[in-house]
């Protein structure tokens, strides 16, 4: 029988970081039922897994609301943590994902999971007219750039909880999300220990604010190791519910650290399950 689990991504505590649903399944289902689930569960990630022929393998989708999506991170961690829970995979192994990024790698640990990620170039380009003004700021930004589909703008830490953003206003000016991000002074007391800081939202993927993105940080983590000349970076994402992550920067390949609670898993009925 397939199984749903509800997990918290790069947390430790229930009801904060990002909430992820993992569909545990036996083979392929078709897309337009996946996407189906994914909008009754209307979390900002649904994934979907089924075990390959080789030991530790297995196929990964992750949609949103709205769409399929090419890489996700924090269903990524809820679907190791949920292999971990089933105990096809226990801590110390490596999982291997086949997904539309390629193969990805979870390393179980006791002190998290590390995703093996690739990373995302940050190329510079000019912030559009009106976005400022959708994110409800009045500046202009330090630095704008493209990071894959995402747009990316670094911007005053005082000003990134103070963003009022008009969603409806936001679609148009990204693909898939819009990243604010901000460098945390050695005397903030904000957020402890972190170097940076940033916000993520996709209103055009369905999603209005993300509460942690670890796809973003395969293009954060390239974008502040260079500007603080750090390795490896302590990363929070200061949405309501909040979260936050390790990041190491290797070569081509970012490597995310974080860790995860299961508030709840079940077995799917058997009347919802596609023929």
């Amino acid at each position: 029988m397939p199984k749903l689990y509800h997990i918290d991504s790069f947390t430790d505590r229930a009801f904060s970081g990002n909430p992820a649903a993992v569909c545990l399944l036996h083979g392929p289902a078709p897309e337009s039922w996946m996407q189906a689930l994914a909008t009754e569960m209307n979390l900002s990630e649904t994934a979907f897994c089924y075990p390959l022929a080789s030991a530790r393998h297995y196929n990964l989708r992750w949609f949103t609301p709205k769409l399929e999506v090419d890489l996700c991170g924090h269903a990524t961690l809820a679907a190791t943590l949920a292999l971990r829970e089933e105990g096809v995979v226990k801590t110390g192994d490596t999982v291997h994902f086949m997904t539309r990024s390629g193969e990805l790698r979870a390393m179980l640990s006791d002190s998290g999971i590390t995703l093996d990620f690739p990373a995302i170039a940050v190329t510079p380009a000019p912030c559009p007219e009106g976005l400022m003004q959708a994110l409800g700021l009045k500046s202009t930004p330090l630095y704008s750039a493209m990071a894959g589909p995402d747009r990316l703008l670094l911007i005053d830490a005082q000003e990134i909880t103070r963003l009022t953003p008009d969603f409806a206003a936001l679609i148009p000016y990204a693909k898939r999300g819009i990243i604010v991000t901000a460098m945390v002074g050695k005397d903030d007391k904000a957020w402890p220990g972190a170097d940076f800081v940033s916000r993520c939202f996709g209103p055009a993927a369905g999603i209005n604010e993300d509460p942690v993105t670890g796809s973003v940080h395969c293009a954060l983590g390239p974008f502040w190791k260079e500007r603080l000349n750090k390795n490896p970076l302590r990363a929070f994402q200061c949405s309501p519910r909040g979260g936050g992550m390790e990041v190491e920067v290797l070569g081509e390949r970012v490597k995310l650290t974080g860790q995860a609670v299961v508030v709840f898993n079940t077995n799917l009925s058997t009347a919802i399950l596609p023929g």
